[in-house]
């Protein structure tokens, strides 16, 4: 999988501008503020159809105008927009998204996957020491590349959970409870629930299961199952509450080492007997940053098993959050697949690496 070209308009701080790839390394140069983080980001909205964080759409759109559009085309000639633009009525901002392959309008669902990567970026030690919801959405991020049953699941469950969140907190209001009304809602919610649920616990023994050379960790996997029965049993809290109690958006994940040095290889796992830590709660820095780094390269290779094919590798200014010994495990990384690099200095990258990439330099 290659990106060919990417064009932006109104999107972030960006104008118009154009940028090609050739190479199977690109390095984005450019001081904070240049839009080095927001080129990334563009390219990963290519890939999924919004944003690898939650935030408003609106945002996208460059201040002062009303529409965005990021576009790009790949190595096999298949061309990718995302148009996102806003209309006021006399209430409210109204924000519309368009997705277009080769010039034909397509949900989302049917979207995303055309274009496949991995982000890697500083705010991803958040998915360890931040809130469950950073690691729902980095599972939701990965796999709805990947598969369309999660996509289209993930798409049911979230309408589905928003109009039953609705219904207990009108039932808290008014004391008056449309069975009918839930038992077509529950029911969604339930089917597409154990679809979700399904693929994360797959992803999650993949990752176990993998043979990690730089950083040996495991994943506990924390699952809110949805049923008929637990619905019932949180019956009464959920209408306290007016919110659904229960479900994959209640998922979490946990990481945990090895009490050795935390390097692979140390101690044998199959057995399940080990005593682990948390690494949240008593992991290093420096060891939180391998997780993630060795949980990026687990991705990539969990894609590659997917799709068969290689995903684009984004490295969003990573390399100042980084010592040295960790910036070549990142460099040993790239070549490996297109790999497009964003950074404040070009020193950080090995002069020998430099020899045959794409160089584009922002802030000039």
């Amino acid at each position: 999988m290659f990106l060919k070209s990417l064009s932006l308009a109104n999107f972030r701080n960006y104008d118009k501008s154009n940028f090609n790839f050739s190479k199977d390394i690109a390095i984005i140069v450019g001081p904070n503020t240049a839009g080095k983080t927001n080129l990334a980001e563009s390219i990963f909205y290519l890939s999924t159809g919004r944003g690898s964080k939650a935030e408003k759409d609106a945002d996208l759109i460059r201040f002062s105008q009303n529409l965005a559009r990021i576009s790009g085309v790949l190595a096999d000639k298949t061309e990718l927009s995302v148009v996102v633009s806003k209309e006021e009525s006399d209430t409210r901002e109204i924000i519309r998204k368009k997705y277009l392959v080769n010039g034909v309008s397509k949900r989302r669902a049917d979207f995303a996957g055309n274009l496949v990567c991995v982000l890697f970026s500083p705010e991803d030690l958040d998915i360890i020491i931040g809130g469950p919801n950073l690691r729902r959405r980095s599972l939701d991020n990965l796999l709805e590349q990947v598969d369309r049953d999660y996509r289209n699941a993930t798409i049911v469950y979230t309408k589905a959970l928003r109009q039953r969140n609705a219904l207990l907190d009108k039932t808290r209001e008014s004391g008056q409870r449309s069975e009918k009304l839930f038992e077509y809602w529950d029911s969604l919610l339930i089917d597409n629930a154990a679809v979700i649920t399904k693929k994360r616990e797959e992803f999650i023994q993949f990752i176990n299961d993998f043979s990690k050379e730089i950083f040996d960790f495991i994943v506990f996997y924390d699952k809110s199952i949805v049923s008929s029965a637990r619905l019932l049993q949180y019956r009464q809290a959920e209408v306290g509450a007016g919110v659904t109690l229960v479900g994959p958006h209640r998922d979490d994940l946990s990481f945990s080492m090895f009490p050795s040095t935390g390097s692979a290889g140390s101690l044998q796992t199959g057995s399940g007997q080990a005593t682990t830590h948390d690494i949240k709660s008593f992991g290093s820095r420096g060891q939180q940053r391998l997780t993630i780094l060795q949980l990026k390269i687990i991705e990539l290779s969990f894609i590659e098993k997917i799709i068969g094919q290689k995903p684009i590798l984004l490295l969003d200014d990573i390399f100042s959050e980084l010592d040295e010994e960790h910036i070549k495990l990142v460099l040993d990384i790239l070549g490996r697949q297109q790999s497009i690099v964003t950074t404040t200095h070009k020193e950080f990258v090995d002069p020998k690496i430099l020899k045959n990439v794409d160089m584009i330099e922002l802030g000039k």
